[in-house]
């Protein structure tokens, strides 16, 4: 046991104090901030692109777009379609839009264009057609019907609803929920667990044909069995991935207490909780909008402290218990080869569980009761993944145990494997091993 704590000391270590390690910890939180900040400010900015189309209508609509923004549309009165094609170079002409005279019954206009059109310009164009065709239906149905103010009338109809989701919890207390929340945080923490036991279970079988290829090996395997330091890499790297994904947690929340202070000063999570409309928070509040505070209010309800612990200690778990089963399948494939190049032939059955395990969490996210996500939160090597899309929705006490259960004992059988597999790979130099090769050394009986 204490050549165990000696190897996982020494593989602990000697990552922690790298570089690259310090980096990727203090600089990711920081990199996926700046990410989201863009990409919130790029779905946000407006298309300011000048955009001149040439319009010919053949229809009986009466300008059925018109100059909006950044996008004006130029009519082309009496000239034929080839005539208008030639505009495109001469003119400048970003597009030719042609609506057809039967556009009424056909329901269809065309954009001509040398080079695709984009959503926003191809939207507009549709929207504008559509918006104009529907008037004149509504004309000619209110006409009919002999009501002047039929349009008001149905537009006083649209009843906006807000459905709030609300739990009960064991105990009988009422506490606010959002299904949105629990999907969008059921597919992070899946997508997580995915990219760190692939690339900690990498990392480990990197390891392994490191020393293998560098001889180091043969030396340490004289002081050492090759199952303690199979379980010493494992564990070892296992506690870097935690270490890093604690650090992660504490910077993020920093960063976002940070961000909260400085964007929105004076204005706490109580404030937040107890207001009813936006003029029941102070002047900084003021600079949010309706949607975004109801937002707020449904993230800060539904974060209570132990839905916190409860999605916390899940991914603690399932990370480890998910990370140690697939490392020793790593370390396995990493004694058998004497480079990373032939591990190609071997990666595929280990990588096929986990790509499947996120296409079974989007499945789980939209039903997570079903007999997909139950059976994919139960089998070992999906559960991992899967399991964390299902623990936001709240999960039964039995399914969660049941998983765990299966999952530890399947790590255990898997590291036994592993390790016999191990024991003769690590000292096998100069043979391309095959799964029949493979298949004799788990037959070997020593």
């Amino acid at each position: 046991m204490n050549k165990i704590l000696i190897i996982i000391q020494r593989e602990y270590l000697s990552r922690v104090k790298k570089k690259s390690f310090l980096l990727l910890t203090f600089l990711t939180p920081i990199l996926i901030a700046g990410i989201y900040a863009f990409m919130i400010w790029m779905m946000m900015k407006d298309d300011t692109e000048k955009r001149t189309i040439g319009v010919i209508n053949e229809s009986e609509l009466v300008n059925p777009v018109e100059s909006k923004d950044y996008t004006t549309f130029e009519y082309l009165n009496n000239i034929s379609f080839e005539e208008a094609k030639k505009m495109l170079d001469t003119k400048g002409y970003y597009a030719i839009l042609k609506v057809p005279q039967d556009v009424l019954e056909s329901q269809t206009a065309e954009l001509f264009s040398f080079k695709q059109v984009t959503i926003e310009v191809k939207s507009e164009v549709g929207s504008q057609i559509r918006n104009h065709i529907e008037t004149i239906k509504r004309s000619k149905i209110i006409a009919e019907a002999n009501m002047p103010d039929l349009e008001q009338k149905l537009a006083a109809t649209k009843t906006p609803i807000s459905v709030k989701t609300i739990k009960f919890g064991e105990d009988g207390e009422i506490k606010q929920s959002s299904t949105e929340i629990a999907m969008g945080l059921g597919f992070a923490m899946s997508f997580i667990i995915y990219m760190f036991i692939f690339m900690y279970g990498v990392q480990v079988m990197r390891g392994v044909i490191e020393e293998k290829s560098n001889r180091i090996v043969e030396v340490i395997i004289s002081s050492v069995k090759p199952f303690q330091l199979m379980m010493g890499k494992i564990v070892g790297v296992a506690m870097v991935g935690l270490t890093q994904f604690l650090m992660w947690v504490i910077l993020t929340g920093a960063i976002i207490t940070i961000g909260s202070a400085v964007f929105l000063p004076g204005i706490d999570a109580a404030s937040i909780q107890q207001a009813s409309s936006l003029s029941e928070l102070p002047a900084a509040g003021q600079s949010i909008n309706q949607a975004q505070l109801n937002m707020m209010q449904d993230v800060l309800g539904t974060f209570d402290f132990g839905y916190i612990m409860s999605i916390l200690g899940g991914f603690i778990f399932f990370f480890l218990a998910g990370y140690l089963l697939y490392s020793a399948l790593f370390a396995a494939i990493g004694s058998a080869v004497d480079n990373e190049t032939e591990t190609q032939q071997f990666m595929l059955p280990i990588t096929l569980p986990l790509i499947l395990a996120l296409y079974i969490g989007m499945a789980a996210a939209k039903n997570p009761e079903g007999a997909i996500a139950f059976w994919g939160s139960i089998i070992p090597l999906t559960s991992p993944i899967v399991m964390l899309v299902r623990i936001p929705f709240g999960v039964p006490l039995w399914e969660l145990l049941l998983s765990m259960t299966l999952l530890v004992a399947s790590f255990i059988f898997v590291t036994w494997v592993a390790a016999k597999i191990y024991r003769t790979g690590i000292l096998m130099y100069g043979k391309k091993v095959s799964y029949k090769e493979i298949w004799k050394w788990l037959r070997y009986h020593r």
